[in-house]
């Protein structure tokens, strides 16, 4: 067997809105998110790591925010295209471990549906996918509540014939 290790990073500013998604869940709170997709920070993010991981380049190579296909286009879709890459290579999600960084909002209450959602895209068991959060400490942009951020980190496996 052989392994290989993934790690990405996205951050979107708030703007005008009545929510943010997050892991493929809508989430109310007071601010909307400003990206040319849905601006989900959370699938962005593990998007980079298994992109990462497959040397594949990044979301922008593959999505880029000057094509008008992929304004405010579900971030499923662009997850789903990373599984389809990680299956065609023989490649199988280990385990994937994503951090938000929000001062708000919440994370807990959504994060079992965040979960599921994150496992049933790639086809792969609940209990492989951690989704935690913390905050900045109220320092910084997201400690000013300007946006927020996510980070993942994913172990992809092969088993070698």
């Amino acid at each position: 067997m052989t392994h290989r290790i993934g790690h990405g990073f996205d951050v979107h500013a708030f703007k005008d809105g009545d929510h943010v998604m997050l892991g493929g869940v809508r989430v109310s709170h007071d601010r909307g998110i400003d990206a040319h997709s849905d601006g989900d920070v959370v699938l962005h993010a593990l998007c980079d790591a298994l992109l990462g991981a497959l040397a594949l380049g990044d979301i922008g190579q593959h999505f880029p925010p000057s094509d008008p296909r992929w304004k405010d286009c579900d971030s499923r879709v662009f997850l789903r295209h990373c599984a389809g890459l990680l299956h065609e290579r023989g490649w199988h999600v280990s385990n994937a471990d994503i951090t938000v960084l929000a001062e708000a909002p919440k994370v807990g209450p959504h994060r079992d549906a965040m979960r599921a959602v994150i496992a049933a895209e790639l086809g792969i068991e609940i209990d492989r996918i951690s989704v935690k959060a913390t905050t900045t400490e109220k320092l910084g942009y997201i400690g000013r509540r300007e946006g927020l951020a996510a980070e993942a980190v994913v172990l992809l496996d092969r088993i070698l014939r």
